[in-house]
């Protein structure tokens, strides 16, 4: 479609498909580096194409400057709890969130409940009435000021995670073995992955199991999320 597009310079990572409909080589194939995050994967690709970060650029996701969202989410600090996923065979079960969110308040944390409009019945479920719910009422840039200002933010493999990162806010995150914690999970900030990997049938690569259900991410409890919360506070304070 580049080709068709009248592209001129194409080019990929090596271990992709370096050939196109026209029978034409990419112009550049650049050699992937082992253990490379792939946002770093990806920087990479691109100097190797001539453009390089601009002097003084690491690299880290940014977004414009969010709002200041404490009406929405009140005062005093609070984790961030993100129960949706875009592939139910990413997301965690919701009594499995809402154990965690009684769980947290348990151990003393305050908890504010995100979703998006189609995640309102989700989000009231998984509050109870312990959480903040916000499901339906942020905006992305919204959603990025109450990310920025929570200590942790725990999430599937979905795209809050990744704007949680962008924030630059510590992340748990939940991966099912279809998308390991690397070289995927949250880039540039401390993050916990959650999820037994070890599971016949995953392929990271095309991003589905031949496992039924949830493998590797059903099997995760709410008591092992409160308590990586709590590690990356102590660390990360």
């Amino acid at each position: 479609m580049l080709r068709l597009a009248g592209v001129g310079r194409i080019g990929a990572e090596a271990d992709a498909d370096s050939i196109d409909h026209s029978g034409r080589l990419l112009d550049v194939r650049h050699q992937r580096l082992p253990g490379r995050h792939e946002a770093e994967a990806a920087l990479d690709t691109a100097a190797a194409m001539g453009f390089r970060p601009r002097p003084g650029d690491d690299g880290r996701l940014r977004v414009l400057p969010p709002p200041d969202t404490i009406a929405l989410t009140g005062n005093g600090p609070y984790v961030v709890v993100h129960p949706g996923a875009d592939a139910p065979d990413r997301a965690w079960s919701p009594e499995r969130w809402a154990e965690t969110v009684a769980l947290l308040v348990e151990a003393g944390h305050r908890v504010v409940v995100t979703g998006g409009p189609g995640e309102t019945e989700l989000t009231r479920r998984v509050s109870g009435d312990v959480a903040v719910d916000l499901g339906g009422r942020t905006a992305l840039r919204t959603l990025a000021g109450v990310l920025r200002s929570a200590d942790v933010v725990t999430s599937g493999t979905t795209g809050p995670a990744h704007l949680a990162a962008a924030v630059r806010t510590p992340v748990v995150s939940l991966c099912t073995p279809v998308v390991p914690a690397e070289p995927w999970g949250p880039y540039g900030v401390p993050s916990l992955p959650l999820g037994y990997q070890a599971v016949p049938g995953a392929d990271s690569r095309a991003g589905r199991s031949s496992v039924p259900g949830r493998p590797g991410l059903d099997e995760v409890t709410g008591q092992e999320v409160v308590c990586a919360v709590q590690k990356l506070l102590t660390e990360h304070a």
